[in-house]
């Protein structure tokens, strides 16, 4: 099968992409082989090219955390009845979904949710499950809480704010342009900062009548973590969940213990096969119909690009300069 593997660089930058042929997965017990149609293209992507975020131990070598496609066979303890072969599906990876064929738990399996074409699919399962694991299973966040969502038109961030909104929440958002803020607030964010002119920790307080965010999503780590920590609230929870700002920094751990505050950091990727499979089912079971066109108010997946296979690295490039609002997907097949 076609496939983009990373090669690495010999002056240590990282590496590049490049287009090969691998032999195409076999499913072992209780895992179904995907025709890939798309795969989404995550900041782990890039981050694992450059040479920061390796691949769990036995997960898949390629790039690629999420994809869209057709049932192309069953291992051995898969009910033909449940998924036939054909079916279109989506599917949360550890890995290998830069290529025409990726081998996926059973459980990490999803349907393609009514109203988002099979393509389009594949924008999601990465998505949505980072945004209900950690808002929901780990924050917490009710109706009447506030949340602050850095990267906000990210992809994350603009599934995020939608998911806040549904919840009730009081969305707060950053972003780095007038564009990217405009299309955070017509998916519901009612107070935008510009992080490049204001001062996030100021316009959180002043928004919030100097309370604070009672929940955090962050995608920047060290830079913003002890802005983080001034602006969360009484009984604040900030979760991490990554580092484009970087991995160390250090923290006021008695402004920490007058608010009560909690410092959550997770990732999707290194998790248990059992431990996804719960948080698929449960992002399956309070968002998936958010997406149907019966919906008075449904959901949307904001798609920015749309690349070939073989042309990743300009995915990856659009990636970095993040120019992108919503998501970047890989045309694999048709």
């Amino acid at each position: 099968m076609k496939a983009m593997r990373i090669v690495s660089e010999q002056n240590g930058d990282g590496g590049s992409l490049e287009l090969t042929r691998t032999p195409r997965p076999v499913p072992q017990h209780r895992e179904v082989l995907i025709q890939v149609v798309a795969a989404g293209v995550n900041r782990a992507d890039v981050m694992q090219r450059q040479g920061n975020y390796p691949p769990p131990p036995g997960a898949s070598e390629l790039p690629g955390l999420e994809v869209s496609g057709r049932i192309a066979a069953l291992g051995p303890g898969c009910d033909s009845d449940e998924l036939p072969i054909g079916l279109e599906v989506c599917a949360l990876l550890t890995g290998g979904g830069y290529a025409e064929y990726a081998a996926v738990p059973v459980d990490h399996v999803l349907p393609v949710p009514a109203g988002l074409s099979l393509p389009e699919a594949a924008a999601l399962p990465e998505v949505a499950c980072t945004v209900w694991s950690n808002l929901v299973m780990e924050a917490g966040l009710s109706r009447g809480e506030t949340v602050l969502i850095h990267g906000g038109s990210s992809g994350i961030g603009t599934l995020a704010i939608q998911v806040a909104s549904s919840l009730g929440a009081r969305v707060i958002v950053t972003a780095g342009s007038q564009e990217k803020l405009r299309a955070c607030a017509e998916l519901g964010a009612e107070v935008l900062i510009n992080y490049r002119d204001e001062d996030f920790v100021e316009k959180v307080k002043s928004a919030t009548e100097g309370r604070g965010a009672d929940v955090i999503l962050d995608v920047v780590g060290a830079k913003y973590l002890e802005q983080n920590v001034r602006a969360l609230a009484p009984d604040g929870r900030l979760v991490v969940i990554g580092l484009i700002g970087g991995r160390r920094a250090e923290v006021d751990l008695g402004a920490l213990l007058v608010k009560r505050g909690r410092i959550i950091a997770t990732s999707l990727r290194s998790r248990s096969d059992e431990a996804k499979s719960t948080i698929v089912r449960q992002t399956r079971e309070a968002l998936w119909d958010a997406f149907g066109p019966d919906q008075a108010d449904p959901m949307r997946l904001i798609v920015h690009s749309r690349y070939p296979l073989e042309d990743a690295a300009q995915a990856h490039h659009e990636m970095e300069t993040s120019t992108h609002i919503g998501k970047i997907l890989l045309d694999v097949s048709s």
